[in-house]
């Protein structure tokens, strides 16, 4: 089963994708959105659905510290659902508290990433790795 993580932000949303058994997350790429203008990388996205042929969707749900939603959890809520109107596919959630903290740590201490504006490219990339990451290693674990 193939998955594409995703990290919805207010300005991206990144997006990483599982190998074909839903062992490992890889990065794939930041599509801009702009929510006034009702855009949310629809196009984008149902390119990457079908060269990856996915089957569905993971998306972060960034709970609060103390665990209530806030305006991001009803973001990716929505984003989920439309995801599930125009694709069909169906959509799961993960935790994500911390992957962007996270993202920023693994880029500067591991990738060697110092420069912020390199950083500020990719980090959501990395936060949808997390994200999908998570999603299939407690899968397998269930």
């Amino acid at each position: 089963m193939r998955l594409l993580g995703l990290d919805v932000g207010s300005r991206t949303i990144g997006v990483a994708v599982s190998d074909p058994l839903g062992i490992t997350a890889q990065a794939v790429m930041t599509i801009p959105i702009d929510e006034d203008r009702h855009n949310f990388g629809m196009r984008s996205l149902k390119k990457l659905v079908r060269e990856y042929e996915a089957d569905g969707f993971v998306l972060g749900l960034p709970k609060n510290m103390d665990g209530t939603a806030g305006r991001s959890v009803s973001r990716s809520k929505a984003m989920g659902e439309r995801l599930e109107q125009k694709f069909g596919l169906p959509v799961y959630y993960d935790d994500e508290r911390l992957t962007t903290v996270a993202s920023e740590r693994i880029l500067i201490e591991e990738a060697g990433m110092h420069d912020r504006r390199q950083r500020k490219e990719v980090v959501d990339q990395m936060a949808a790795v997390l994200i999908l990451q998570n999603y299939l290693d407690l899968q397998r674990k269930e």
